[in-house]
This record gives structure tokens, sequence and C-alpha cells, in this order.
């Protein structure tokens, strides 16, 4: 494994914070995100973050793609130009939000043909176009909560640099192929380009711009983790997202609401309701992530199926217990 994932992390954290300061005054003055049912800001506040996020990790990824050799630049493409399409439709549903009918469908239609260009089987035993379609669900599903959850400042942050920081680890070691490993770099970077315009009290959004693309980069990313024997791995490391996310559907669908309407009840939500500050919410949830991730490595360190349950058994408590906190209303003098 070469080096280039660590050269990635630098350039796309320059590149992404260079363009957020290049587009900061536009943002301002065209894409203001107002808040509404599902925000946790009280004023106006410039989204499209996620240009530049997303326009770095590409770029930074592509140009170190072109100067090495074996890797599969037909894949590369197929995320690249997945991602842009995304950003595209996150772009238009941040200025003028799009029905649900509409959204999913083309999400779909994105995410299938993304899958279509990975090889590899990771059921065996059921048909390709069942695999596939069961992987397509998986990834429409992973696009969509990773844009439910990117409602309070440095959320994204907090789940997405230990995710994409341990699978460039994961990578190096030998664990994920390098095309995947140098993505998540470019990731990584970027992400970290980013935070420190949408720390709290964040002065910058994603939107939906970069929320969607993000998910599907690291859909894929964690689908290429499981083709290579990393399936518990894939799950443990966005456990809590997942957990949340899918547990708060539930939770609405069996009160009959609106699923697709805007709402404030992700526990991560309830949390900063029920007393905690937002640096206290995403604090939690990044101590939480690394745990994630160091369970998650011992599934590919000791790929037995003893410490693959031992550490999902492990990493499903971790998560129960944030959840727990969350839906908590605080003691008495814990805001942290």
């Amino acid at each position: 494994m070469s080096l280039a994932p660590l050269i990635a992390v630098p350039l796309a954290a320059a590149l992404s914070a260079g363009l957020i300061l290049l587009l900061k005054p536009l943002l301002r003055r065209y894409a203001l995100a107002r808040p509404n049912a599902r925000s946790s800001h009280t004023v106006p506040t410039p989204q499209g973050g996620g240009i530049a996020v997303v326009g770095a990790a590409l770029a930074v990824a592509g140009g170190l793609i072109a100067f090495l050799p074996g890797l599969d630049r037909a894949e590369t493409a197929a995320v690249a130009l997945a991602a842009v399409l995304l950003a595209l439709l996150g772009a238009v549903d941040d200025i003028r939000p799009l029905p649900a009918a509409l959204r999913l469908p083309v999400q779909a239609l994105i995410v299938a043909a993304l899958v279509a260009t990975v090889d590899g089987r990771l059921l065996p035993g059921l048909p390709l176009a069942a695999e596939q379609a069961l992987a397509v669900l998986a990834g429409v599903w992973f696009v969509n909560l990773v844009n439910f959850m990117d409602g309070l400042d440095w959320m994204t942050v907090a789940e997405m640099v230990p995710l994409s920081g341990a699978l460039v680890l994961f990578g190096l070691a030998g664990f994920l192929p390098p095309l995947p490993t140098l993505v998540a770099g470019a990731l990584l970077g970027a992400l970290l380009g980013f935070a420190p315009f949408n720390r709290p009290v964040a002065r910058l959004f994603l939107g939906d711009v970069g929320s969607l693309p993000i998910g599907l980069i690291v859909a894929w990313l964690l689908y290429r983790l499981a083709l290579e024997g990393g399936l518990a791995a894939a799950i443990l490391l966005p456990l809590y997202y997942l957990a949340d996310a899918t547990l708060t559907l539930i939770r609405r669908a069996a009160k009959r609401e609106r699923v697709w309407e805007a709402h404030r009840s992700h526990f991560y939500q309830r949390a900063t309701v029920n007393g905690l500050s937002v640096s206290g919410v995403v604090t939690r949830v990044l101590l939480v992530d690394v745990v994630l991730a160091a369970l998650a490595a011992a599934t590919l360190l000791w790929p037995v199926w003893p410490v693959r349950l031992a550490a999902l058994g492990l990493g499903i408590v971790v998560v129960a217990m944030l959840l727990r906190r969350f839906a908590t209303k605080r003691v008495e003098g814990d805001r942290a």
C-alpha cells in the first residue's frame, strides 16, 4: 500500500478549507438555511459547505489516482459521477425542496448504477439480482440516514471523521483495497477542512448538496470493506447512525407520522431538548464512534466468529447506552 491515502488527507483538508473561504460569500447571499421543524439552529445560516467537501475529496482522490497504476478507473469514475449527480440533486433540494416521490427514485437509480460497477459477491447464496437489489436498498437508506443525521453542528464530522480515519488505517493494514483507502483518505481530509466552519455554533452547514454524496461515498466504502470479508466491521463503524436513524423511523412509522417530513425526534435531537449541550452530544458520539472503530478493528485482526459476535454485541451495548442517555432528561448540573 502506497502512502497516497496519507498524502490525500492534508491536500483535501487544505483544498476544502480554501474552497469554503472562496464560496462562503456566495453561500451567505444565495444559500441561507432558515430554521424549520427539523433545525437545531435559530438564525439563518449559510449552507452548501458540502460543495467544498465533496469537490475537494473527489478532486484530490482523482488527481492522485491519475498518477497511481493498477487502480480501477472505471469504478473511480462511477463513484465520482454518482456523487456529483447526488450533489446536484441535493443542491436543487437545498434551494427548492423536492417531494420524496421524486427524490427517492432518482437516488435509487444512481445507487443502482454504482452497485452494478462493483465486482464481488457478499451473499453468494442469493441470485445476483437479489443481492444487488438489497445493496441498492441499503445504499439508498444509508444516503438518506446520513442526511437525516446531519441536523446538529459537528454531527457529521463526529461520525464520519472516525469512520473514514478507521478505513484509512484498515487500508494501510491491508484490509481494504487501495482505491477505497485513497478515497477514504481524501474524504477524511475534506471533512477536517470543513470542521472549523461547522463547530458549535456553526457558521456553515453541509446542506443536502454535501450530506447526500457523502452518504453515497461512505456506503460504497463500507460495501467494499464488507466484500473484503469485513462485514462485521462495516456494520460496526456506522452503528450509531444506523441505530438512531432506523429506530427513529420505526418509532415515527408506528405513530403513523409522515416519516418523510422534517422533524426533531432523532435521539441526538432529543438529547439537546433533554438538557445536553450540542458539544456534549457530539463529543459523546465521537467517543462512541472511536470505540466502535476499535471493535471493528478487532473483527479484522481476529476474523473468527466468537470475536465478531462479541464485538457486535459490545457495539450494540455501547450504542444502546448512548441512545438511552440521549433519551433521558439530564441530571441537574449536567450540560456537558
